[in-house]
């Protein structure tokens, strides 16, 4: 599997806050955000529900990756997305980081994306909660 799955019964954008305050408190981040939605109506003028994706990292982790393959920057941040499955309901979609960790077959990142799963462990525990 590529990614962990998480169903919060919020509207997207207080199921944001809420996974914001969760990386917070794995010592994690978002680093860029993307709002699809809003792209599709000004690029092709195509609606489709509310759709983000988000850039997901931390310092210490990203450092360790790229101090071991300044190449394997092209897998950071690690990627999540968030959209409503439909009015009031989200579906949260975290990249594993064993994905990356496949993907780089280095063992050094293999030992960082280690601990980034537990850090993504916490995170997914407290979307739950």
């Amino acid at each position: 599997m590529y990614a962990h799955i998480v169903e919060l019964a919020l509207p997207i954008d207080q199921a944001i806050e809420k996974l914001k305050a969760a990386l917070t408190e794995a010592k994690m981040g978002v680093v860029s955000e993307v709002d699809v939605q809003a792209i599709m109506k000004a690029k092709i003028d195509h609606e489709i529900p509310p759709y983000r994706l988000l850039g997901i990292c931390a310092p210490g982790i990203a450092k360790a990756v790229l101090e071991a393959d300044r190449d394997a920057g092209a897998l950071l941040p690690c990627g999540c997305c968030v959209y409503e499955t439909s009015p009031g309901n989200t579906r949260i979609a975290l990249q594993d980081p064993a994905a990356i960790a496949r993907l780089a077959d280095n063992a050094s990142i293999t030992a960082t994306m280690t601990i980034a799963q537990g850090h993504l462990a916490a995170v997914l525990a407290a979307l739950k909660a």
